[in-house]
């Protein structure tokens, strides 16, 4: 007798800077969400396809929870939540080098009306003793009733497979919602324009923080089978387009060598890639903006 098919949508949430991303990067095997030491890199809902022979579970990475400064502060938390409607199950990350917090707690409060089960996940266990593992846990166990509480590192691997298993076993009959060679379902130049902003905020540090977005302009493979790909990089100031640009325009070469490195990986051919840095004042504080740079779910 051959075992049911399982699947289901878990959204992945938690506080910024917790290891939302490496986490599902880890689970889907390659990087289609972008990860920097920066709060709030992902700004869009990102959704990771993982497939089994009796099993797939669709990951929603969300942005991660945090008090709003802009509209586009507004659109991820919104974007956050909206997840919450629409998933079979909830994993609540938290990271083992934290103590609980506000915004542990804020969170907790919305997760006590989920009717989803909801995973306790607490990542980045190599960075800590296990004795300090099981205070951490106990606290955490009498904030809120959790379906599991599943200890891992996402860096590492530590103990991920346990949690696809644990999982899926609460997951119930269902179709297979994608092919199986299939593992986002966001469009290449989505995952390429959020590759190259990963390299703006690696690179830059504190001088261009969040002010920065990409926009894909075209993609087009030429006679050779080699990808041109030509982007604009959005900032909010001068002053920022000149670190970008950097002296004699060695930060766009280096942001452009690596992010290159990346798209290869994810497109599988040569790539050429071109970019320039458009200035946009106070563009995350405008509805116009935000739509033409890709932030369109802003109407719930």
């Amino acid at each position: 007798m051959t075992k049911p098919f399982r699947s289901g949508f878990v959204a992945i949430i938690g506080r910024p800077n917790v290891g939302k991303s490496t986490l599902l990067n880890r689970v889907i095997g390659q990087k289609i969400a972008i990860m920097s030491d920066k709060a709030q890199t992902t700004r869009n809902k990102i959704q990771g396809v993982y497939t089994t022979d009796d099993s797939q579970i669709v990951f929603i990475d969300t942005p991660g929870i945090h008090k709003p400064k802009h509209k586009l502060g507004d659109f991820m938390v919104e974007s956050a939540y909206s997840a919450l409607r629409e998933v079979d199950a909830v994993l609540f990350m938290v990271s083992a080098d934290q103590k609980r917090g506000p915004g542990d707690n804020f969170i907790i409060e919305r997760l006590k009306k989920q009717s989803a089960p909801v995973f306790l996940v607490i990542n980045k266990i190599d960075n800590v003793h296990p004795d300090d593992l099981l205070p951490m846990i106990e606290d955490y166990r009498e904030q809120m009733d959790f379906a599991e509480i599943v200890p891992i590192s996402a860096t590492e691997g530590n103990n991920i497979e346990n949690l696809l298993e644990v999982l899926t076993g609460y997951l119930e009959e269902g179709p297979q919602y994608y092919p199986a060679e299939q593992v986002t379902d966001h469009p290449e130049y989505f995952i390429v324009s959020e590759l190259i902003r990963e390299k703006v905020l690696q690179l830059t540090h504190e001088e261009v923080p969040h002010s920065v977005a990409v926009v894909i302009d075209s993609m087009e493979r030429d006679d050779n089978d080699k990808i041109h790909v030509m982007a604009t990089i959005v900032v909010e100031r001068p002053t920022q387009k000149g670190i970008l640009i950097g002296k004699g325009g060695k930060m766009m070469k280096d942001i452009g060598i690596r992010a290159r490195k990346d798209i290869e990986n994810l497109l599988g051919n040569k790539v050429y890639l071109e970019t320039w840095v458009k200035v946009e004042k106070n563009w995350r504080d405008k509805q116009r903006y935000l739509k033409d740079l890709g932030y369109r779910d802003m109407d719930y």
